[in-house]
């Protein structure tokens, strides 16, 4: 086995008896045997199977995995409404400043009054963003955000006696966590119809707002990448039933410092400090979710809240008709630390143009693609647009058999098949990040793959050819994932 061969072989393969990869110093504590702390069907009758190799063969093995993998760090990542952008280096070294990095949640205040101070500057900042009076960093991620602030929602109206409102209104082309949350939440929901330019249809909205109206969730632009330019009607009728506007903060990269939820008339904004504010994704997390609320809302916000008394920054758990903690500690720290960092070294300029440059960035890619692929709403975009692959579909190409063949070119998909009200749908997202050079060359792929489609079809319905792994029948994968390594 040449050292090509052997970068690239399961752990297991490479393992030599009495091969060793680390070492340890001996007890020098005494020991509680394992018979008086676990149960005996807990304690394993033989020794674990595990590959014996050197602390050399260990690293190369998880290497040549990390190289595996795909990232922004990496490679072009336009995975629509997720806003895969680039994470500056420079939000990683502040986090890891000593006073960030090595303090204790336990510890007292008055001993981690920078860290609270970073805190309280950051509500305040997101708090002047979206145009909201008063924000909680707490919620770990996008939708427990949501969460966060459909429960306000609720103990708003139960306050205020009106508990008939149990209805959340959600677009066809919601995230599938608006309803999911609305749900958690002790809710129902309703979908109301997008009109013929993709836009929440205001007569169908109109039928639906009433009495029983809890709110309407939305995000805006919505997740078409098309701004919901009614969105002062919208507002206006569901606040004249009674009911409170939620923003969904996915695509809050789109109008970053041009327009605010609150001025649009929303109530409640939730936002993805991992998305617009460059704090990285990775493995289901880490992720940060905070939520801004108009005044009224302000009594019910999560426990406790960074506030700043007699020049000193404290947790304020004095609050009576907060809907308590909805995380251990106050939120993921070093997230908020990346996300500070971000908008302090960006500056109001800096923000207004991310957001320029993403909407420029998508609508060029766009009409680039447009003469290859169906547009099913052809109109100036935000910062994100979706093709259809019907026409491909008729040539027996699916939308999945594109994605695939994507990755032939090192390229990670966009989101397909979503939002659901587009056939076939392909939701490319390039983020102000990227430049020309990286666009064109991925328009330029998806050009080659609409040829292909017509000339030798077969080539992306086998696809992919190049990857590590072929192409896995997903439903049995998702269903019944191989976790363990078999002969």
């Amino acid at each position: 086995m040449n050292n090509q061969d052997q970068d690239q072989s399961l752990i297991f393969e490479i393992s030599t008896s009495g091969r060793i990869g680390y070492s340890l110093p001996e007890m020098d504590v005494a020991t509680i045997p394992l018979e008086e702390i676990l149960p005996a069907d807990y304690i394993r009758k033989e020794e674990a199977q595990l590959p014996e190799v050197s602390e050399l063969d260990i690293m190369r093995h998880y290497t040549a995995l990390s190289k595996r993998n795909h990232g922004v760090d990496s490679g072009f990542y336009p995975l629509g409404s997720c806003t895969m952008k680039y994470n500056p280096k420079i939000n990683e070294n502040v986090a890891r400043f000593n006073g960030f990095a090595h303090i204790h949640p336990y510890q007292d205040p008055t001993t981690v009054q920078g860290a609270l101070e970073l805190l309280f500057d950051l509500q305040e900042h997101l708090t002047e963003i979206t145009g909201m009076d008063q924000v909680t960093l707490q919620p770990a991620a996008g939708a427990h955000g949501e969460w966060t602030g459909l429960m306000m929602i609720r103990a708003f109206h139960e306050a205020n006696g009106d508990t008939a409102r149990t209805k959340v209104i959600v677009p066809d082309s919601a995230h599938g966590t608006n309803p999911a949350s609305a749900t958690v939440a002790g809710l129902e929901t309703i979908t109301v119809k997008s009109d013929e330019n993709g836009l929440v249809d205001l007569e169908d909205l109109k039928r639906v707002v009433g009495s029983d109206t809890a709110a309407l969730m939305l995000t805006n632009p919505n997740t078409l990448g098309l701004f919901e330019e009614n969105i002062l009607e919208m507002a206006q009728l569901v606040h004249d039933a009674g009911g409170k506007l939620y923003y969904d903060g996915a695509n809050l990269n789109a109008v970053l410092s041009k327009a605010r939820p609150g001025d649009m008339g929303f109530d409640v904004v939730h936002l993805n400090l991992h998305k617009t504010f460059t704090g990285p994704h990775g493995g289901g997390g880490p992720g940060s979710g905070p939520v801004g609320v108009k005044a009224d809302l302000i009594p019910y916000l999560p426990k406790p809240q960074v506030v700043k008394q007699d020049e000193q920054f404290v947790l304020d758990y004095d609050r009576p008709q907060s809907i308590g903690r909805v995380k251990p500690y106050y939120g993921n720290f070093g997230i908020n630390v990346r996300a500070y960092t971000y908008i302090r070294s960006m500056g109001p300029d800096g923000l207004k143009a991310v957001t320029e440059n993403a909407v420029i960035n998508a609508n060029y890619m766009m009409r680039r693609l447009e003469p290859f692929f169906d547009l099913p709403y052809n109109r100036h975009c935000k910062h994100e647009f979706v093709l259809s692959g019907r026409r491909q579909k008729k040539l027996g190409v699916r939308t999945l058999d594109i994605a695939k063949r994507l990755l032939d070119f090192g390229y990670h998909p966009p989101t397909i098949y979503f939002p659901l009200n587009v056939e076939e749908g392909m939701m490319i997202e390039p983020t102000e990040t990227e430049s020309k050079e990286t666009l064109d060359a991925f328009v330029d792929a998806m050009i080659q793959i609409a040829k292909e489609v017509e000339e030798t079809p077969e080539v992306v319905q086998e696809a992919p050819h190049t990857t590590v792994i072929k192409r896995l029948d997903e439903t049995l994968a998702a269903r019944k994932p191989v976790l363990r390594y078999q002969v």
